[in-house]
């Protein structure tokens, strides 16, 4: 991750080699009173640091950057309201992330607008305008060697889409096929496919936020207040905002749970083995409860995501040692798990419905598991 700055000199091709903050001061102009500072304290992510840079007042993808180099918000947001201007020339292929995840996937795991030169009559799923690959937009109206306008309004589940002042989307996200599943709050971001697409006039409005969300795990005063032991030595730790397991054992929240959605982001030692479990008595594998495996072992019996013993999971996108993000919904008979932006266990036909605790699983010192932003909503 890489914070940048403007430069008063430099060629169309350089970066600027004491970056700190991207483009802060005063470089576009507000909504009346409404926006907030454009790309204070924006980074780089996923590529080198001169994937984006200043050139008169502009911001322009250099086209060496490469996939999957993006420029990520300097907050999160769950609703607000971006308006741009961005110039194609030629071939040109970018995107506007909404709701990007901390780690992961920005497209799966929150949603892209994309940003294409091509003024398809048929519009598709990959068009300009699109949420894609998912959502056609209603007309494409992109300009070719011009400035275009764009403007991207969310009030979850609400999303609306202009360009060049024409409405391209209208959805109702909560309606709209796999888009339920996604992030409502992260990041807003620039996606690199390595066209230099220039943006100017970049501005943002916070709207306010309507999700409510109860934090298990944020810091260290969470560990002792919200947590206890509940079966072995599981060996948990309170590092920052990293709580880090490397025992056997069981550590149990002290509120139940029944119907409920979970998101954490999760990073493990190779071959570690340790789970999620819901609806338990509180009694780690003592007593009744629902496992959500994690084993990165792609030929195991249940890799991680599988509902243990009850259904595998798809083998998910997943790497050791690196964080991302895993997503459990349990509503009545059916509990569903997205890693990384994807489906990869869906299973309807659970039996215990009872209120339960949710606990973290270790199995093994040496085979380390660290869990962050642990947070849960009751459905």
């Amino acid at each position: 991750m890489r914070m940048i700055v403007p430069a008063p000199n430099r060629d169309r091709e350089g970066a600027d080699p004491n970056r700190r903050q991207f483009l802060a001061g005063c470089l576009f102009p507000w909504l009346a009173g409404a926006a907030e500072e454009p790309f204070a304290g924006w980074t780089v992510q996923d590529g080198p640091e001169s994937a984006f840079y200043r050139r008169d007042g502009e911001v322009v993808i250099h086209e060496g950057s490469g996939f999957p180099a993006w420029l990520r918000s300097g907050k999160q947001y769950e609703n607000f309201d971006l308006r741009c201007e961005f110039y194609v020339q030629d071939w040109s292929d970018s995107g506007i992330y909404l709701h990007a995840p901390e780690h992961g996937r920005p497209t799966w795991c929150g949603m892209q607008i994309k940003l294409f030169h091509q003024v398809d009559k048929a519009p598709t799923p990959q068009s300009m305008g699109a949420v894609f690959p998912l959502v056609a937009p209603q007309r494409v109206n992109v300009k070719d060697r011009s400035w275009n306008t764009l403007r991207i309004h969310m009030n979850w589940p609400a999303l609306r889409v202009w360009v060049n002042d024409e409405v391209v989307q209208d959805l109702n996200v909560q309606e709209t096929g796999d888009l339920r599943y996604r992030l409502r709050r992260g990041y807003l971001g620039i996606m690199s496919l390595s066209y230099p697409l220039r943006f100017r006039n970049l501005r943002v409005q916070e709207l306010p936020a309507t999700e409510k969300w109860e934090t298990l795990y944020g810091g260290p005063e969470d560990l002792a207040a919200k947590w206890y032991v509940s079966e072995g030595e599981p060996g948990f730790q309170a590092l920052g905002p990293v709580l880090r397991g490397d025992g056997a054992g069981h550590l149990a929240t002290r509120a139940s749970y029944k119907d409920l959605e979970l998101q954490c982001y999760i990073r493990a030692s190779r071959y570690h083995n340790g789970g999620v479990l819901f609806r338990s008595d509180g009694q780690g594998l003592r007593a009744r409860h629902y496992e959500i495996q994690l084993h990165n072992v792609e030929e195991a019996h249940f890799p991680t995501g599988s509902l243990y013993y009850y259904k595998r999971a798809i083998y998910p996108r997943i790497e050791d040692e690196k964080w991302y993000l895993l997503q459990l919904w349990v509503q009545g008979r059916r509990a569903l798990v997205r890693i990384n932006g994807e489906n990869v266990m869906e299973y309807d036909a659970l039996e215990n419905l009872e209120e339960g605790h949710v606990e973290l699983q270790t199995h093994r010192k040496g085979y380390w598991t660290e869990f962050k932003e642990v947070r849960i909503k009751r459905l």
